[in-house]
């Protein structure tokens, strides 16, 4: 061993434990806590101050009025980046790569024509749900809105009917898994914060959203039996669309000189590769002893970076390669993903900031003692905090690294076994898809792209949403009776 790397682990030994300076009582921690929340949501709602910005200083203000020592404060600040970032920023990124890959190549397309062919005209908006709730796993919310957004145009005009009765049913499983089912950020972050298994998550999660396409469905074509009016602009954009338009749909940019859209059983591997390997690793994990060779190699296997690795690098060989996308166009596609997802990369860094800091100061237990008097079900309490913070400020990552962060201490002292925890961390995605509204950018997003005006995107939009989160959680709480969490 050098002398180097044996004095930095002398002194990484001997780090003393950062504490408050002066331990306050709980009432004072709570309102502080409170104080911090507050806070938080004035700068990002009344002031539109950047959420990386506005967690990163309400976390500082909190440290310091907790009394953590000045000279220790940005050393908490520290450890929290690297805690939670260490453990999704790969996630987040491979992930953004696979979705913008599939998305460039035309495979979304690829899906949406090879549903709608095999359930007919009469089942489009079955076939785009379909499509919707394979597309939603590697690609962003907002961005599988957008690239779809053509080809609901085309139907819509086929059909002469509103692009809602196509689009609203997809939007809606869209959301649904871009909350709950990794490697979305949100999700992906509040597992860092938590130290939730990503594997049981993606389990667990993919397995309720299934019934919740059915449910958005079912939902939204309730919702469409009323006529909704069609805002001019978008009205001119669907004229302008007809049958032979599903055809002309592309992209420009590296690799819009592309062969035709690749076959849609190729893209359904592909989006399937990562999560069969994490299942595989996760169940491995769960069957073989720990001393067992299998064991180590179901662990490696199952990993999500691993496995997402090994998904990028068959889309470059089955995309790029194949299609004669040059090095230079893919590597600009490589890059191209990566711009989108800074923002969130630094929330996700000042939610784990937050975090370490409620843990520190103290806050964190204090608010875990508190629950415990009231005999509040944490898991209840994570969908209501989680789904308060998106009515309140609109951003679901932001909704749910709080609320992970908020409920750390608790989650860490409970003694909930690793299948409990998961399901903690879904219950407080499924509280971030309910109640989008004007706060939150998805919400405009759909209001513009489908023409409906406000009043009637909360009729819709949020109706449904709310609706699917409300029944996320119940299926959520049937999955947390199934894992043994009554007798927690």
């Amino acid at each position: 061993m050098t002398p180097l790397l044996n004095f930095l682990m002398v002194r990484a030994a001997d780090a003393p434990v950062i504490k408050p300076a002066v331990q306050l009582g709980t009432p004072l921690l709570l309102t502080i806590a409170a104080a911090g929340v507050a806070l938080l949501l004035i700068m990002i709602i009344r002031f539109k101050i950047q959420a990386f910005v506005a967690l990163l200083t309400v976390s500082i203000l909190v440290a310091v009025a907790a009394q953590i020592p000045l000279k220790d404060v940005f050393t908490v600040v520290a450890n929290g980046v690297g805690s939670t970032m260490g453990k999704v920023a790969l996630l987040i990124a491979l992930g953004a790569i696979l979705g913008r890959m599939i998305e460039i190549s035309g495979g979304v397309q690829s899906l949406a024509d090879h549903f709608t062919a095999k359930l007919g005209a009469r089942r489009v908006a079955v076939a785009l749900t379909a499509v919707g709730f394979l597309v939603a796993i590697p690609v962003f919310f907002e961005v599988g809105i957008i690239v779809l957004v053509p080809i609901v145009y085309a139907f819509a005009k086929i059909a002469n009917v509103h692009p809602v009765k196509f689009g609203l049913p997809m939007a809606g499983i869209m959301l649904a898994i871009h909350v709950a089912v990794p490697p979305h950020p949100g999700i992906v972050a509040g597992a860092g914060v938590l130290g939730a298994d990503i594997g049981l998550i993606a389990l667990i999660s993919l397995t309720i959203c299934v019934p919740l396409g059915f449910l958005s469905y079912w939902v939204a074509s309730i919702m469409n039996r009323k006529n909704y009016d069609l805002l001019p602009t978008v009205k001119a954009q669907v004229d302008e669309f007809g049958s032979d338009s599903l055809v002309r749909v592309g992209h420009e940019g590296p690799g819009s000189k592309a062969m035709a859209a690749p076959r849609p059983g190729l893209i359904i591997f592909l989006i399937a590769t990562p999560i069969v390997l994490i299942l595989l690793g996760t169940v491995g994990t769960l069957v073989i002893d720990k001393n067992n060779f299998w064991y180590g190699v179901s662990a490696f296997v199952g990993n999500p970076v691993f496995a997402l690795l090994v998904a990028v690098a068959l889309c470059f060989f089955l995309l790029a390669v194949r299609r004669r996308w040059s090095l230079t166009e893919t590597g600009e596609i490589f890059e191209g993903a990566l711009p989108p997802i800074a923002s969130i990369l630094m929330v996700v860094a000042a939610g784990g900031v937050f975090g370490s800091v409620l843990q520190v100061s103290g806050i964190g237990a204090a608010l875990s003692e508190s629950l415990d008097t009231l005999g509040v079900p944490l898991l209840l309490l994570g969908f209501i905090i989680s789904l308060a913070l998106r009515a309140a400020q609109g951003s679901a990552t932001v909704a749910i690294v709080t609320t992970a962060g908020l409920l750390s201490s608790a989650v860490a002292a409970g003694g909930y076994t690793p299948a409990q925890i998961a399901v903690i961390v879904i219950a407080i995605g499924f509280g971030a898809l309910g109640l989008s509204h004007v706060t939150d950018a998805g919400f405009w997003v759909v209001v513009r792209y489908y023409g409906l005006t406000v009043a009637d995107g909360l009729r819709t939009w949020t109706v449904l949403t709310t609706v699917l989160g409300l029944a996320g959680f119940a299926l959520t709480f049937v999955a947390w009776m199934l894992v043994g969490g009554l007798s927690a």
